[in-house]
């Protein structure tokens, strides 16, 4: 027997949020995720899901009691960086940087999701 399940990396993000099912529908939205498992838990909170964004699963839960929501930074590989960050802004998400090229070869802006998450998208624009 595999010792985790196919299709997932070694190594995926866990995001303990406000509003797990909320932050669940704006990654579908955004980055056409994938759902995967969820785990209802108690007064319709998320005890645990799962969604793909292109070859990565994302974990999460909603925040409780014992386990309160920690701020998060996640990045993301787009195929349109522009895009990408004005469908996150129109699906409610606060915007942190709007993409624009710096240091590296990346096209790079930031928004943050309703469940306090700060997304890092990027486009590359040449090879690095």
């Amino acid at each position: 027997m595999a010792y985790k399940p196919g299709g997932y990396t070694s190594v995926a993000p866990y995001l303990t949020v406000n509003g797990a099912q909320k932050t669940v529908d704006f990654l579908v939205r955004v980055f056409s995720a994938q759902r995967l498992r969820t785990i209802p838990g108690d007064a319709g909170q998320l005890a645990h899901a799962e969604v793909r964004i292109g070859d990565t699963v994302v974990m999460l839960t909603d925040a409780t009691a014992g386990w309160p929501a920690v701020a998060a930074h996640v990045h993301v590989y787009v195929p349109d960086v522009d895009a990408t960050y004005a469908l996150a802004i129109a699906a409610g998400a606060t915007a942190v940087k709007p993409p624009t090229v710096s240091d590296d070869a990346d096209k790079r802006g930031g928004f943050q999701d309703p469940g306090s998450t700060t997304w890092w998208v990027s486009t590359q624009m040449a090879e690095a």
